[in-house]
């Protein structure tokens, strides 16, 4: 445990969240576990819906790190259970549910992911299926006797729906009480969320009460708008950063973000605090200073926290190259024509693009361009073209170079 005094702790664990409830309780719990030199137990649920994590959940893994530093038991509680169920949180329809083999995969890679940030050393890692598989019919009516309709129907997601004529199914009730379980089986004295888990989080301190345990304390964190600036982070909107995206494409993709959303990114993926936020704003509003030299110091940042020092100056170098120089990277990829000569069959291949769907689409946006000139024929041959190779370009950072 750590020799910090309850105020110590108290300002560690407040700093960057959006809210503590309640906050005179988490000094009590602090007290108590000073005074008896025990750990309090630190819940972070997660649903591995996606195999990726981005710089948007790195919000709230650092503060579960902060709690790890002060001494305390960080428990990462992997919904691979309610991950089936579809936590229906800020959406306006019902999330696709997941196979029992997706979520045990994208279990698998969260963790190995998440160990950038967390102490994996001194970290609980805790399979909520482990419970909620055991649980029979009657235990689902226990459950769901300790909660009404009423207070379901409060929630924002839930209300907007049924106003809408949006159907909501009824399993996406029992996924907050599903939740709430968990804290009820680990003895949650904290629970960590962003703003969006908000109402999940308060049915778990409400269920704590009804097995009479002492209710967590609910501690939320903001939310990280995605590259669009619009919605958060996510991959299902393509706007995300993902921890483990190349140097590249981390340079690249915060190169692309918006001028207004600069020192939020510093606050968020890189922790700044507020009198080092409030001195890129001042950055900002000075007419000497270029928005894109502060946007290369966020990228250099937030690959060598992710990567190295030397990574960063290496993306960097490329990213003046291609876009400020015009230049081709020196270590495009070959690639040796063998049978199918269809540009977009290559570029699937290759998987500069997902689909011939999406080629498709970004020859009509003249994203696609070989050795400079866009491609304006979807069904393009490379066959019809006399050079012995060239350099097909995809989007603004993706090289390939087809040697015929």
């Amino acid at each position: 445990m750590t020799k910090l005094s309850v105020d110590e702790q108290l300002e560690i664990i407040s700093q960057g969240t959006e809210e503590v409830i309640p906050l005179d309780e988490l000094r009590n719990k602090i007290e108590k576990s000073i005074k008896t030199n025990t750990p309090l137990n630190i819940k972070l649920g997660c649903d591995p819906t996606r195999p990726d994590l981005h710089i948007g959940h790195a919000v709230v893994l650092k503060k579960l790190r902060d709690f790890q530093d002060l001494g305390h038991q960080a428990i990462l509680v992997i919904g691979d259970f309610t991950a089936m169920i579809g936590d229906p949180s800020e959406r306006n329809k019902t999330r696709p549910q997941l196979s029992f083999e997706e979520v045990k995969i994208n279990a698998k890679t969260y963790i190995e992911q998440a160990k950038v940030i967390l102490d994996v050393n001194n970290l609980k890692i805790l399979y909520n299926s482990t419970w909620l598989s055991k649980m029979n019919f009657n235990d689902v009516i226990e459950m769901s006797s300790k909660y009404t309709v009423a207070r379901m129907i409060e929630r924002d997601d839930f209300t907007k729906r049924f106003e809408s004529e949006i159907p909501i199914s009824i399993h996406e009730f029992l996924y907050p009480l599903a939740q709430a379980m968990d804290s009820v089986e680990i003895k949650a004295d904290v629970e960590l969320g962003g703003t969006d888990q908000k109402f999940n989080l308060l049915v778990g301190r409400d269920f704590q009460r009804e097995y009479n345990l002492d209710p967590q304390i609910i501690i939320t964190l903001p939310l990280l708008e995605g590259l669009d600036g619009v919605e958060k982070m996510s991959k299902s909107y393509g706007n995300y950063i993902g921890l483990t995206d190349s140097p590249s494409e981390m340079f690249g993709k915060i190169m692309s973000i918006n001028d207004t959303m600069i020192p939020k990114y510093f606050k968020l993926s890189l922790f700044y605090d507020s009198v080092q936020v409030e001195n890129i704003e001042n950055q900002l509003v000075n007419e000497s200073i270029n928005p894109r030299d502060i946007k290369r110091q966020l990228a250099r940042e937030l690959i060598t926290r992710y990567h190295s020092e030397k990574d960063s100056v290496i993306a960097q170098e490329e990213f003046d190259q291609i876009f400020i120089n015009k230049s081709t990277p020196e270590d495009v990829e070959n690639y040796q024509v063998s049978q199918t000569t269809l540009l977009l069959d290559i570029l699937l291949e290759k998987n500069l693009i997902e689909s011939k769907g999406e080629g498709k689409r970004l020859i009509t946006q003249n994203a696609i361009k070989i050795d400079n000139q866009p491609c304006k024929d979807p069904l393009f041959d490379l066959k019809n073209i006399q050079e012995k190779e060239v350099i097909v370009k995809v989007g603004k950072r993706r090289f390939l170079k087809i040697i015929l």
